[in-house]
């Protein structure tokens, strides 16, 4: 009997520089070796549009998760590293949480966080940050990019997205890319 196949999806980074911050995501949702969605969107504005949040994994835990930092970010008046923290803290300890597959992008004018079920809540110490399937392939290129050339924060995502899409299968060229709000 077949295993049951895998749903694979996303590749999300997110690129500071100075004082621009840009996070995107490409539209691919793939189940086994099949693609059977091109143009999901996994980037989601919140506190209208001054924070904004990316997933990898499962849509369902991924929104489930979204609720819940969203009410944190309310309860904490915006504060994103605070509301982070907590969303860790709860996602660890709560017995259904726990079980939630998913792993969340979150920036801010201040704040480049990644959050994990393990309890993690990780800002990278260069302002690049990628998950997903191919979310190392782009942050590699957008570390290149940030390196060698003076491209704005939202063209070097998107150039890396695209570069993404061109080595990973489970990442596709159809790109969403978003800017804060100041």
């Amino acid at each position: 009997m077949k295993k049951t196949q895998r749903i694979r999806s996303t590749t999300i980074l997110s690129v500071r520089r100075g004082e621009d911050v840009a996070i995107g995501g490409d539209g691919q949702v793939t189940l086994g070796d099949t693609a059977i969605k091109h143009d999901a969107r996994k980037i989601r504005p919140l506190m209208d549009g001054k924070v904004l949040c990316g997933f990898a994994g499962s849509a369902a835990d991924a929104f489930a998760l979204l609720e819940r930092f969203e009410a944190k970010l309310d309860q904490y008046k915006g504060n994103v590293r605070r509301a982070a923290i907590e969303l860790a803290k709860e996602w660890r300890t709560d017995r259904a949480l726990r079980r939630l597959e998913s792993l969340l992008v979150v920036v801010s004018k201040d704040a480049t966080l990644m959050i994990g079920g393990a309890g993690d809540v990780i800002e990278p110490t260069d302002g690049v940050i990628g998950i997903g399937s191919g979310g190392m392939y782009a942050a590699a290129a957008a570390k290149a990019l940030l390196q060698n050339t003076e491209l704005p924060a939202d063209q070097v995502v998107e150039r890396s997205l695209h570069i993404a899409g061109d080595i990973c299968v489970y990442t596709n060229r159809e790109i969403t890319v978003e800017t804060v709000k100041q």
